[in-house]
């Protein structure tokens, strides 16, 4: 079987490229920066499924990842989390927190509606996260809404 993009995921997110074993996605609501790692592997809802070379993988990606946003972004937290409770499909969601943002100290998920990108605003997202993956695996591409 191969894979697939979960429906949820593919309509609530922007499709930024690929790392080795993950799809970078980029969540539509400009709030935070909201970036979500999908290993492109079919039916798996756990990262306990993947072999164990691809769940190192997996934590490389993730690592390099946070690592990158929080410097980009100076942020005041890193929030990662695999939760899968709406779309199974295994996904890592690596949101940029800090002190000032809405739905601060508490979680993102239901704290109020999302607010959409602007096509300046999300152009300039792009740019930044291409931008600072540049000498990484990373392989971009374009962005179209």
């Amino acid at each position: 079987m191969l894979f697939k993009l979960h429906p949820r995921l593919a309509e609530d997110c922007y499709y930024l490229g690929d790392f080795p074993l993950s799809a970078l996605l980029l969540s539509k609501d400009a709030r935070y920066p909201w970036y979500i790692l999908v290993p492109k592997q079919a039916d798996i809802s756990e990262a306990f499924q993947l072999s164990p070379l691809n769940q190192q993988q997996l934590q490389y990606e993730s690592l390099q990842l946070s690592e990158r946003l929080n410097k980009a972004y100076q942020a005041d937290k890193m929030n990662i989390s695999a939760l899968g409770n709406m779309v199974p499909q295994l996904h890592l969601h690596h949101i940029v927190r800090y002190s000032t943002d809405p739905a601060w100290p508490n979680t993102v998920w239901g704290h109020s509606k999302a607010l959409k990108y602007t096509q300046e605003k999300l152009e300039k997202r792009v740019k930044k996260t291409h931008h600072l993956l540049n000498d990484t695996d990373f392989t971009s591409i374009a962005v179209t809404t």
